[in-house]
């Protein structure tokens, strides 16, 4: 297997982990789930009404977290990381004018 497919089975397996994360808790738990979660109190309200308004967005946020760091842990396991002097080619042909 070439490194190029191994990277990017790697990359497309945590890919699909965080959607399914995501589509739990955004679809399962604020929407399927929302009844039997407002049982529960959570900083004193219902915890399906908590998780589909707010819950949610902390998750999402953790999610681009965990993506961050776990594809630099990937980038540098395949040697394909990006250098502290890497200057985006959008820079450069500005520096050409």
């Amino acid at each position: 297997m070439s490194d190029n497919t191994g990277y990017w089975k790697e990359n497309v397996s945590l890919l699909l982990k965080l959607l399914a994360i995501w589509f739990v808790v955004s679809f399962g738990m604020g929407i399927i789930l929302a009844d039997y979660l407002d049982q529960f109190q959570f900083f004193g309200f219902r915890l399906g009404f908590w998780m589909s308004q707010q819950g949610s967005i902390y998750v999402f946020v953790a999610l681009i977290f965990v993506y961050v760091s776990k594809m630099n842990k990937l980038d540098k396991k395949y040697s394909v990381e990006e250098d502290e002097g890497d200057v985006p080619a959008e820079d450069l042909a500005k520096g050409d004018q």
